[in-house]
């Protein structure tokens, strides 16, 4: 089932409640209802394609478009303005679309229309009459297997990969997520992530609308606002990474009060560091609570609750859905054995857009400790364990790819940037463990013989082709590159290990 026809149904029922607030305006049911079938008319209008580019800050401007595009039978393919203009081009030329719904002020943050690829509709909201009555329009009601969002993560190559979330993908998480954090429409959510990533999408926008809640949202992350709104609007439920819960140890005029209303204070994406967990809970009196998830899992899988929680641990699974650990042979292991993590449940990705591949390098089958019936299922990459009372702990990854302030960072994209400087014989990225963002980007190079090295014209060459948290915060000089046998660059020797 998708949820449009309940949060519809929800905003006919209860027009006048505040649904959204946000850095301009707010929002009551009825005026996002309304707005969505204004939308839906424009996108009827300028584009035939299946797919419609979604390029908005965190507000309520992304839920009215997000609903339009599904009240036009529509799929949105939500767009990171944060990735450089390359990586943004591709995305928009593999998603197949040849419309974007943005505002004004979004095309000058990311460097004005030029950055659009040309032959692509560009609709600024601003330039959209929403004056008169809403054009009336039955909402569909599409099926569970019925993609329902195009959401772009990083792939091993470097490029981003399309990740297909269907209607009941995402109906099923949301529900999932309300049942296992007993969360109501009494609750209040503060959202600063960007609407883009699964969990801001999911979480901190359909979630809310489901089941009638208010959310208070900001475009911009800036721990003084952060405080002032949690002090203004008193929300119950805040989610961020621990880089941002890092940085609002920095404003001083806040203390237990400020935070009193909070009851779910989740981070994710990361690792969140012993220092800013005891600190959080020291000055602020508020226990930060973990939670796991993909963007190829809609993306909650796992959260730890009040009521449910263990330090380092990212909590239990959530109804539904499934946590099995595996060794290298892909049986699986006792507790507190370390493996990979496969996922099962109703919110598994439909699998990677226009990657038959890709996807089935992830997507199995597995029979789960104590069932006969063999589920389909999702190889993660990462490590971790169960214990005996259900609860995962992440313990590292397969994969080399970081983790920077949640974004998903692969050394190989960065090491294709380095190896293009002409003065650079061959590169090496590693993470380095940073108290502010999860990991920072290191690299090492090898100099071509007879040229001085310049880290500072280096830098700049990569600031020129990457988004700014994937250029390296150090570049270290090497006569050689620490190689194996086989001339493989070895990386645990570059970390110390």
């Amino acid at each position: 089932m998708s949820l449009l026809r309940p949060i519809v149904f929800r905003a006919l029922k209860h027009p006048k409640r505040v649904a959204v607030i946000d850095d301009r305006r707010t929002y009551s049911y009825g005026k996002l209802l309304a707005g969505a079938m204004f939308v839906a008319r424009e996108i009827r209008r300028a584009t035939q394609a299946r797919h419609v580019g979604v390029m908005l800050p965190t507000s309520g401007a992304f839920p009215i478009t997000l609903l339009g595009s599904w009240f036009a039978r529509r799929v949105p393919v939500p767009l990171n303005y944060l990735l450089a203009k390359d990586e943004l081009q591709y995305v928009i030329g593999d998603s197949d679309i040849d419309t974007i719904i943005t505002s004004t002020q979004m095309l000058e943050f990311i460097g004005g229309p030029e950055v659009i690829p040309e032959g692509i509709k560009v609709i600024e909201l601003e330039k959209v009459s929403f004056k008169g009555l809403p054009p009336l329009c039955w909402p569909p009601n599409p099926s569970d297997d019925e993609l329902a969002v195009l959401l772009y993560t990083s792939g091993t190559s470097g490029k981003p990969k399309g990740v297909m979330l269907t209607h009941g993908n995402i109906q099923s998480n949301a529900e999932a997520a309300v049942e296992h954090a007993n969360i109501t429409k009494a609750d209040t959510f503060l959202g600063v992530l960007p609407q883009f990533h699964s969990f801001g999408l999911t979480v901190l926008t359909l979630l809310p609308l489901r089941i009638g809640a208010r959310v208070v949202y900001t475009a911009r992350f800036v721990p003084r606002k952060i405080v002032s709104l949690i002090e203004e609007h008193r929300p119950d439920i805040f989610i961020a990474v621990p880089s941002m819960y890092g940085a609002l140890l920095s404003v001083k005029k806040s203390g237990p009060e400020s935070f009193k209303s909070i009851r779910l204070a989740v981070s994710g994406a990361e690792p969140l560091p012993d220092a800013t967990y005891e600190a959080f809970q020291e000055r602020f009196n508020l226990k930060l609570l973990e939670g796991y998830g993909l963007t190829e899992t809609s993306p909650c899988t796992n959260w730890s609750t009040p009521d449910r929680h263990k330090r380092h641990s990212v909590g239990p699974a959530l109804p539904g859905v499934g946590n099995v650990i595996v060794d290298n042979d892909g049986n699986p292991v006792d507790p507190n054995t370390e493996g990979e993590i496969i996922l099962t449940g109703p919110n598994l990705m439909k699998g990677y857009y226009k990657l038959d591949e890709q996807t089935e390098q992830v997507i199995t089958t597995i029979t789960p400790p104590g069932d006969s019936t063999p589920a389909r299922a999702f190889r993660t990459g990462d490590i971790g364990k169960l214990d005996e009372d259900g609860f995962l702990y992440i313990t590292g990854r397969i994969k080399e790819m970081l983790i920077v302030g949640g974004e998903n960072v692969f050394p190989r994209e960065i090491e294709e940037v380095l190896n293009n400087h002409p003065s650079v014989k061959a590169s090496a990225v590693v993470g380095k463990q940073d108290g502010m963002r999860g990991e920072v980007p290191i690299a090492f190079v090898e100099i071509e013989e007879g040229v001085d090295f310049d880290e500072s014209a280096i830098r700049n060459h990569c600031r020129d082709t990457l988004a700014q948290f994937k250029v390296p915060k150090e570049i270290n000089v090497l006569d050689e590159l620490p190689r194996n046998p086989t001339g493989k660059i070895m990386r645990r020797a570059l970390k110390g290990e």
